[in-house]
């Protein structure tokens, strides 16, 4: 017998929830093979199997929360999978040759739950996975466009279970009970749905950061014209050159990097008593994904060009929405930026992302009336930003400094090319 426990996840990551068994008693596993999907605060996680044999028993059934190094499964190495009952037939042997005689039939029926066990657990992606779950829907019943027949999340999205079976007869509608007529008056319909961890985490620590950090929040705002007008004109040859578009975030990424520079208070944390200076820039950059706000890491910013920061972005961005995510993936930003434009936000006030002590939060760009001198006034597209500080460790003049910064940088994005 070997058993097989939770692994060390990440230094900040305790425990899971078993969202779903891949394999169940009495399957055949290789070592290597994929057994559980954990959910963790911050990514799903699958778990693999160290030992090939049979799956013997498991130790938490799905929806249990696990400790790191707590034993989930046991499997027999090198057994098979349990033998059936023993029948009848071995009890009376009168009856030995009744038995006999439908042992055909028998032995045809047997393939049907055994052709169907292996319909049960189609190839899914995890996010395919828990979509399914949340809606109740079966995966065998998907189809899907993928050539290895892969479930994806954009199939269960897609799916309506109820055109699948609508040419059955409905089933007569029960009559309404008479005799709960005065409670349903005094209640109104409702839906409970169990928050998932990431959720649960995601509002805890917000909570957190509300109450820990002296948050404050200053604006500013941003003619996008020039940077508007070098992107339409690079932007086909940036393509072309380096396979990815040139967005605005590798701009304003840049543009933070370099404030940062001038304001470093912003680019720390506090460790108790210590205020911690980093002297690099992992900037974060959130991405909101069916499970929640993520925030992805792009490593060194600082030493990077735009095609490799939009590279970084658009790869972070694509495995947040496709539950790929790694735990290192997330760990360790100095500073984030949010972009609640892209839903058509004109203005917020972000939250930190403990334990940094700044974010960046940018809005959507509209046409406003500008004025260009005592005489002229000019429709422009401007964005408002606002930046988030943590005001134990940042006063306002800092803050203000730094915002200043990134809107002269973005107001001349050619000034970018000559920055350290």
């Amino acid at each position: 017998m070997a058993e097989i426990k939770v692994p060390e996840l990440a230094e900040s990551i305790t425990e899971g929830t078993v969202a779903q068994w891949l394999k169940q008693p009495g399957d055949a596993i290789n070592k290597g093979d994929y057994i559980v999907e954990l959910e963790t605060d911050k990514v799903n996680v699958e778990i693999i199997s160290e030992y090939s044999g049979v799956l013997s028993e498991l130790k938490a059934q799905e929806g249990d929360t696990v400790n790191v190094g707590e034993t989930i499964a046991v499997v027999s190495e090198g057994g098979e999978a349990p033998a059936p009952p023993a029948s009848k037939a071995d009890e009376a042997p009168a009856v030995q040759q009744k038995e006999e005689q439908k042992a055909p039939a028998a032995a045809e029926k047997a393939e049907e739950p055994a052709s169907a066990s292996s319909k049960q657990r189609p190839i899914a992606s995890p996010a395919a996975r828990k979509m399914a779950r949340e809606k109740g829907i079966d995966l065998t019943q998907v189809p899907t466009a993928d050539p290895l027949g892969r479930v994806r999340a954009q199939d269960v999205s897609g799916f309506n279970p109820e055109a699948k079976s609508a040419p059955a007869a409905p089933a007569p509608a029960p009559k309404a009970p008479s005799q709960p007529a005065a409670a349903s008056a005094d209640s109104k319909p409702v839906e409970r749905i169990r928050m998932t961890r990431r959720r649960q985490t995601i509002a805890k620590r917000l909570v957190e950061v509300q109450q820990t950090a002296a948050m404050l929040t200053t604006f500013n705002e941003v003619d996008m014209t020039n940077v508007m007008e070098l992107r339409k004109k690079r932007k086909d040859k940036f393509q072309e050159e380096n396979d990815v578009k040139l967005g605005f975030m590798s701009f304003f990424t840049k543009a933070v990097v370099a404030a940062l520079k001038r304001s470093p208070l912003l680019n720390a944390e506090i460790q108790g008593d210590e205020l911690v200076l980093k002297k690099f820039y992992d900037i974060g950059i959130a991405v909101s994904t069916d499970e929640g706000l993520v925030v992805p890491v792009v490593r060194d910013a600082d030493r990077k060009n735009f095609a490799e920061i939009e590279k970084d972005i658009v790869g972070l961005g694509k495995k947040a929405r496709d539950n790929k995510l790694a735990i290192s993936d997330l760990q360790g930003g100095t500073f984030t930026i949010t972009n609640g434009g892209v839903f058509g936000s004109l203005l917020s006030t972000p939250i930190l992302n403990g334990p940094q002590v700044g974010i960046l939060g940018m809005h959507s760009i509209q046409l406003r009336p500008v004025a260009i001198d005592a005489e002229r006034m000019e429709n422009r597209p401007m964005m408002y930003i606002a930046l988030s500080y943590d005001h134990r460790i940042v006063d306002g003049k800092e803050a203000v400094t730094f915002l200043k910064r990134v809107k002269e940088l973005i107001e001349d994005p050619e000034s970018l090319l000559f920055e350290a």
